[in-house]
């Protein structure tokens, strides 16, 4: 059996930018061991599956090549991009259901793509020495005046504040120990970053999740949210920065991203977190299964 694959780039910054992703429109007849073998032949970090939904305007599921996950960002965005692109649905507003939850989505005039994530959890708080000892670096490089800590708005990943964006550039993660510590505190993986970047963003981040077979992504959409959440929390963005957030992703990879999201708040209280975007080089293809 042929299934067809859309394959676009989300988040990108230039032409060869962004996080690829899969998506696979009217998916339901597919059982979730095919879906897995289909992200699995597609190699991407994520491959979105599109199915009818009696909770939404869409279900989607996503897959990495060796599990499933509740939620994905950069794969939301392209599905959603591509759905317009293909004019199934028009600029406006649009529910899909996915594992973390019933969440908005947002199609803007421009086709970009505004996604809503779930409200910030902050969890543990952890030892700088170990997580320095998993990226092969000195626990100097990374900030004290900011925790390592787990934050979640859909995907729980360990957020790691760096010091500045050399350091952050040419760290060289041993993978093995990411892996074992992501396994460790039950997240995707880790994000790092620093508020020093090339051009003018928010923050420049670095993305790494082994546990999932993904050393390392060009754009994450989710852990783009929760940053955002974070910095927020800990004085680091003020209230007239929160409507226009920018993430530098994917520059260590030779894939420029930019990631954007917002934030809504009541006084010291999130009440709602979006991330969106763009994507480019939409084409098809083919997976025999």
């Amino acid at each position: 059996m042929k299934i067809k694959v859309f394959t676009l780039n989300a988040f990108a910054k230039t032409e060869n930018g962004g996080n690829p992703a899969g998506v696979v429109l009217n998916s339901d007849g597919l059982s979730e061991k095919q879906m897995l073998l289909i992200s699995k032949k597609v190699g991407f970090s994520e491959t979105a599956f599109v199915q009818k939904s009696d909770k939404a305007d869409f279900k989607v599921k996503f897959f990495t090549p060796s599990a499933e996950v509740d939620l994905c960002g950069h794969a939301t965005i392209a599905t959603f991009y591509l759905l317009g692109n293909k004019q199934i649905i028009q600029p406006g507003e649009y529910k899909q259901e996915t594992k973390a939850g019933v969440l908005k989505i947002e199609i803007l005039q421009d086709g970009s793509v505004l996604m809503d994530q779930k409200p910030p959890e902050f969890f543990d708080k952890i030892d700088k020495n170990s997580i320095a000892e998993s990226l092969n670096i000195s626990p100097d490089i990374i900030t004290d005046d900011l925790p390592v800590q787990i934050v979640s708005t859909g995907l729980k990943d360990i957020f790691i504040p760096i010091k500045n964006l050399d350091e952050l550039t040419q760290i060289k993660p041993n993978f093995e120990k990411v892996k074992e510590i992501s396994k460790k505190f039950d997240v995707i993986g880790y994000h790092l970053f620093v508020l020093e970047t090339k051009f003018g963003a928010t923050a420049h981040c670095r993305n790494l999740a082994p546990l999932y077979d993904i050393d390392e992504e060009a754009a994450t959409g989710t852990s783009s949210g929760a940053l955002s959440c974070y910095l927020f929390k800990y004085g680091k963005i003020e209230k007239g920065q929160i409507n226009d957030l920018i993430f530098e992703q994917g520059y260590s990879m030779n894939r420029p991203s930019e990631i954007r999201a917002k934030l809504e708040t009541n006084g010291d209280n999130i009440t709602r977190v979006s991330v969106g975007g763009i994507a480019s080089n939409i084409q098809e293809i083919e997976v025999e299964i």
